[in-house]
């Protein structure tokens, strides 16, 4: 069964007052809680195949309107940048949604409450639980209020790795990434890596992949250098 977890908190940094408050309960269930339960085998999965769609047409209407001179593949690639896993996750971290996942013993001991791509699902998953609670008004001043708000300052992660090359460049510096670790199952490995200018040592960046561990350390390091 389900531990009975107490979301005031969570809904005083959501700004919003579930009516259904068991659809939070769904919205932070991982599939391999609900593998274990006998009485709970539904997971969030649906919930964030709800929300997926839905952060798709806000975020699209949303950049649409607030940038009429944009092509459709410049609002497109801005898009990506806005959705993909480490922007989300950033945000759900932040937010603190991990300490109110349900998970197996099993991928709790290996760190699920703060994997990347876990913490992705449940900006969606949550997305779809006030959905379905509040309609799409409520749905849009959730997606405005922590994603949409700083759209320059979430944009800048896409091109992380090109923007430092070009900086680089530029200032005539050699820009290479050193692999510091990789850990964790052949399954669900962690890398972890460091930026180097002129092999000077700068931010570091972890991922479930070399790359995406390459994107964070640019993007720390972008942020660092206050490169625009």
């Amino acid at each position: 069964m389900l531990k009975n977890k107490d979301y005031s908190k969570l809904e005083d940094i959501l700004m919003y007052k579930f009516k259904d408050i068991s659809l939070l309960d769904t919205a932070f269930k991982h599939k391999s809680y609900a593998n274990e339960s006998v009485d709970d085998q539904i997971s969030y999965e649906r919930f964030e195949y709800l929300g997926d769609a839905i952060l798709e047409f806000i975020t699209s209407k949303e950049l649409f309107l607030k940038y009429p001179d944009k092509t459709e593949g410049e609002l497109t690639k801005l898009r990506a940048s806005l959705v993909c896993e480490y922007t989300l996750s950033q945000i759900t971290r932040e937010l603190g949604f991990g300490e109110y996942l349900y998970l197996s013993h099993g991928e709790e001991i290996n760190g699920g409450k703060n994997r990347p791509s876990i913490l992705c699902d449940l900006f969606e998953s949550v997305l779809g639980a006030v959905y379905l609670d509040g309609g799409m008004d409520e749905a849009e001043k959730y997606v405005n209020r922590f994603l949409l708000s700083d759209i320059d300052g979430r944009s800048t992660f896409y091109d992380a790795k090109s923007t430092l090359q070009e900086y680089a460049q530029a200032e005539g510096m050699q820009l290479d990434y050193r692999l510091l670790s990789t850990t964790g199952p052949e399954h669900n490995r962690t890398y972890r890596v460091i930026a180097r200018l002129n092999m000077e040592e700068y931010e570091e960046g972890t991922g479930p992949t070399k790359k995406m561990a390459e994107q964070v350390a640019a993007h720390q390091t972008i942020i660092r250098l206050g490169i625009e």
